[in-house]
């Protein structure tokens, strides 16, 4: 597939946010219960930098498919060369290798912005997200039981991380 990505700006908050509250209800990718507002998520954008933590938009024939993140980890400076990722794919795009397309721009581009070492957040029922950062060789590094609550069943949160630099 033919995908560019680039920088997030102002105007695509909204499309980031409908991509995210799209996963909302599959109680699968985020402990939000309810979806988020355009306005709820300003300071979150805000927050992101070019430099140290950029949030990417997908894009595919103009369209916006998708976003990256990179997000501190913990954020306490001797933590500065951790980052969190998060993807979120458009309802129409997941299951097609975007997913993978992203997650290996993210690793590659980590060292630039001083990054040694990615995390992902995932339930562990989200067998999806899962596979995809087994696949670039993320390990189990901790497993949090029944962390989470959805829906009254209690779910489990997998950290898993890979050192890139």
């Amino acid at each position: 597939m033919d995908y560019s990505f680039r920088l997030a700006n102002q105007q695509d908050l909204p499309a980031i946010v409908a991509i995210y509250n799209s996963t909302v209800a599959s109680r699968e990718v985020t402990a939000d219960t309810e979806p988020v507002s355009v306005e709820s998520r300003q300071a979150w954008f805000d927050h992101h930098n070019p430099e140290r933590r950029p949030l990417w938009v997908v894009e595919q024939d103009g369209a916006i498919l998708g976003w990256l993140s990179y997000s501190d980890f913990y954020g306490r400076p001797a933590y500065a060369g951790t980052a969190e990722l998060s993807i979120y794919l458009h309802e129409d795009a997941r299951g097609k290798g975007l997913g993978r397309y992203l997650l290996g721009q993210a690793i590659d581009h980590a060292p630039a912005i001083g990054v040694h070492t990615l995390l992902g957040f995932v339930f562990g029922h989200n067998q999806p997200s899962l596979k995809l950062f087994d696949a670039f060789g993320f390990e189990r590094w901790a497993n949090m039981p029944r962390v989470a609550t959805l829906d009254g069943i209690e779910r489990d949160l997998v950290i898993l991380g890979k050192r890139v630099a």
